[in-house]
C-alpha cells in the first residue's frame, strides 16, 4: 500500500499535534507526516492520497507556512487524487471567519476527490467559508474552546475516512 502524505503547517503546535494524533489512530506506518516548509510541488504530486492540515489566523488567513506555500499547489495536478482537509480555528475569538483557511486550501485542490466532510453540529460560530452544502469541508477542530472534544472528533473522522484512504 502506498503511503498517505499528511502535510501541515503549525505555528503554536496545535495543528501538528492534531496531525500526529490522527496518524496514531490510523496507523503511523501508513503516513508520511510532512511540514509544508519542508516540501515541494513534486513531493505533493507524488502522493495519490493526501491530508492537508492548517489553522486559520487573523481574519480568515492561512497559517503562515501555508501562506508561503499555497500557490505552489497550483503546480500540482489533483485530478485522480483523494484529498481530506483538517482545519483548526477559534470559534469564539474569530466567530465570523471560523476555519476559513479550509476553503482556501479547498480552492487549490478542487479537482481532487474530496473526502471527510463533517457536520457543523456542536460548533457555535457566526460565519465561515468552510461550509459547503451544510457541511464543513473537512475535520474542524477548536483547540481554544472545545479541546475536550478533539480526541473524539479525530477518532470519529478517522473512522469516516478510513475506507476512502484505503486503510
Amino acid at each position: 500500500m502506498a503511503k498517505i502524505g499528511l502535510f501541515y503547517g503549525s505555528d503554536t503546535g496545535n495543528t501538528e499535534s492534531v496531525a500526529q494524533r490522527l496518524i496514531n489512530v490510523l496507523g503511523k506506518e501508513n503516513f508520511d507526516l510532512i511540514e509544508v516548509t519542508d516540501t515541494s510541488a513534486q513531493t505533493v504530486s507524488s502522493y495519490d492520497k493526501l491530508i492537508l492540515a492548517t489553522s486559520t489566523w487573523g481574519d480568515g488567513d492561512l497559517q503562515s507556512d501555508w501562506e508561503d506555500f499555497v500557490d505552489t499547489l497550483d503546480d500540482v495536478d489533483f485530478s485522480g487524487k483523494t484529498v481530506a482537509l483538517i482545519g483548526l480555528g477559534d470559534a469564539e475569538g474569530y466567530e465570523d471567519t471560523f476555519c476559513n483557511a479550509l476553503s482556501l486550501l479547498h480552492e487549490k485542490v478542487k479537482d481532487a476527490t474530496l473526502v471527510g466532510q463533517t457536520s457543523t453540529d456542536g460548533y457555535e460560530y457566526e460565519d465561515t467559508t468552510a461550509v459547503v452544502d451544510d457541511k464543513f469541508l473537512g475535520l474542524v477542530i477548536d483547540e481554544e474552546n472545545q479541546d475536550d472534544l478533539t480526541d473524539e472528533r479525530i477518532e470519529n473522522w478517522a473512522e469516516q475516512i478510513k475506507a476512502d484512504l484505503g486503510l
